[in-house]
C-alpha cells in the first residue's frame, strides 16, 4: 500500500465540490487515512510550494491557494500517486482526459481543483505538512 496526499482546492470547495470529489476518490477504491479542512494563510501556502519559489507562476499560485478553505487528504491504495494523478487529470483541464476529475471540475490550469504528490518523497513531506503521524489511520 502506499500514501499520497491529495488537496481538494479553494475553487472546488468554494463551487461546494468536495463532497462529489471525495465520493469519486472512495468510488476509485482510495482509503482516506486523514482527512482535515484548512485554511492557508499566505505563509503556508508559500511554505508547502517552496519548492517552485523561483517559477514565474509562484505568486499567483500562492495567493490563489491561501484564497480560501480547502480539504486536505491523506489517500492510501496500492500504487496510490499513480492512481491519485491518473484520478484527476492533467493540470490543464483542456488536455485531461475525459472522465477525470480536472476535465469536469477544473476552471483553468491554476484553477484545477485538485492538488496531488507527484512522488513518495514528495508525499511524505506533503503529509507530513498537514498531519502528524498520530492523525493517520
Amino acid at each position: 500500500m502506499e500514501r499520497t496526499l491529495a488537496i481538494i482546492k479553494p475553487d472546488a470547495v468554494e463551487r461546494r465540490l468536495a463532497g462529489p470529489i471525495i465520493q469519486r476518490i472512495e468510488d476509485a477504491g482510495f482509503g482516506i487515512r486523514a482527512m482535515r479542512r484548512v485554511h492557508l494563510s499566505k505563509k503556508d501556502a508559500e511554505g508547502f510550494y517552496a519548492v517552485h519559489r523561483a517559477r514565474p507562476f509562484f505568486a499567483s499560485l500562492t495567493r490563489f491557494m491561501s484564497s480560501g478553505p480547502a480539504v486536505v487528504l491523506v489517500l492510501e491504495a496500492p500504487d496510490a500517486i499513480k492512481k491519485w494523478r491518473t484520478l484527476m487529470g492533467a493540470t490543464d483541464p483542456a488536455k485531461a482526459d475525459a472522465g477525470t476529475l480536472r476535465k469536469e471540475f477544473a476552471q483553468s490550469i491554476e484553477r484545477n481543483a485538485t492538488h496531488g504528490s507527484d512522488a513518495p518523497e514528495t508525499a511524505a513531506y506533503e503529509i507530513g505538512y498537514f498531519f502528524s503521524g498520530l492523525e493517520l489511520i
